[in-house]
């Protein structure tokens, strides 16, 4: 189900003679004077309200005898709320383009000339702070304290501050043998 597929779902699910509509469907097919006489509502009103739920894929429709017969189309239902969170958004593609370009804002912010002007107070801008400082260091070789303290230096004199930032937020980790570049 896409996200806009599940928007117009969730929009017909809000309104109470659908989802009256919707529980009488799910015990057996109706036409609308059925479905009508059942929720004590006018024909025409029942009529608008199966308009909405078929565009929004909620039920179908055929022909028996006189009749045009509804039913829930259940396979619709069956999706889980989580399945459509996890589905890609329409605007992934916007919403990595916006993270980009904060990210290149806040790298434009705090660096100059390949230096760091100083340390973000925001976490958030911190992180990634340390992300580019951290692309100094090659995976899979360990370094010694005295070699972090060097590279470290090479962006802000506060080597230790950061070095300490950089395991915590676990871009470094270290044991007694020394430091190396954790693989995100």
């Amino acid at each position: 189900m896409t996200e806009s597929e599940a928007i117009r779902l969730f929009k017909c699910l809000s309104d109470k003679s659908r989802l009256q509509i919707l529980k009488s469907l799910a015990i057996e097919d109706m036409y609308v004077e059925r479905l009508a006489e059942r929720l004590g509502i006018t024909a025409p009103t029942v009529s608008f309200h199966l308009k909405k739920l078929a565009d929004a894929g909620a039920v179908t429709s055929y022909k028996s005898q006189y009749y045009m017969m509804y039913s829930l189309k259940k396979d619709v239902f069956r999706t889980s709320i989580l399945d459509i969170l996890q589905e890609e958004s329409d605007e992934a593609r916007l919403q990595a383009q916006r993270d980009a370009e904060y990210r290149q804002k806040v790298i434009d912010a705090f660096f100059e000339y390949g230096k760091l002007k100083s340390i973000p107070a925001q976490r958030k801008k911190e992180r990634i702070v340390l992300e580019v400082i951290a692309q100094a260091f090659e995976y899979d070789h360990v370094y010694t304290e005295r070699e972090v303290n060097i590279i470290i230096a090479d962006f802000h004199d506060d080597f230790c501050t950061i070095r300490r930032d950089m395991i915590g937020e676990q871009l470094l980790d270290r044991d007694s043998k020394g430091y190396w570049r954790v693989k995100l």
